[in-house]
């Protein structure tokens, strides 16, 4: 009886074909009538205590409950706190710190360079617009000497009686 019992208390993990071959074994064969009675009687007894620590367990989860809402907690909170301590925990870390300061980085150059993109761009549109306004104004002061010199001619020819037709 000493050595079965040595047996069964082995530290030693099982390996997988160790597993495969308790499972298949008929041990049954091997226990006196009086050893399967007192495995039945512990098995019986276990499936007690088991059902026992559930009982107590659920218990004492139903108190927990009760505590949190005399409390003011409720799923939500502890949600919002376990987030809110998670993204504090990530903030500190090394790696989202060089992250962090890399985009930061990489978002200051972007700026400037929209910027820059933008200011050449609203100078090209003033050097557009002043070529537009130079040929339009160059247009209306041809338009402005045309009228104003037929205005002249006529005006002219009209004061001039030779010119006039009989």
């Amino acid at each position: 009886m000493e050595a079965q019992a040595q047996g069964l208390l082995e530290t030693e993990p099982l390996q997988g074909r160790d597993e495969d071959a308790v499972t298949s074994a008929d041990f049954s064969s091997m226990l006196s009538e009086e050893e399967k009675e007192e495995l039945k009687a512990e098995l019986v007894q276990l499936e007690d205590e088991i059902t026992t620590l559930r009982q107590v367990l659920s218990a004492k989860e139903r108190h927990l409950v009760e505590i949190k809402q005399k409390l003011g907690m409720n799923l939500m909170n502890e949600l919002k706190q376990n987030f809110s301590k998670s993204w504090h925990d990530m903030q500190t870390t090394t790696a989202y710190k060089k992250t962090h300061e890399t985009l930061s980085h990489a978002g200051q150059k972007a700026t400037a360079a929209f910027s820059n993109v933008g200011t050449a761009i609203s100078k090209k549109f003033g050097d557009m617009s002043a070529v537009r306004r130079s040929h339009s104004e160059a247009a209306c002061d041809d338009v402005m000497n045309r009228s104003h010199s037929i205005g002249y001619s006529i005006r002219h020819s009209i004061s001039m009686p030779a010119m006039r037709r009989k």
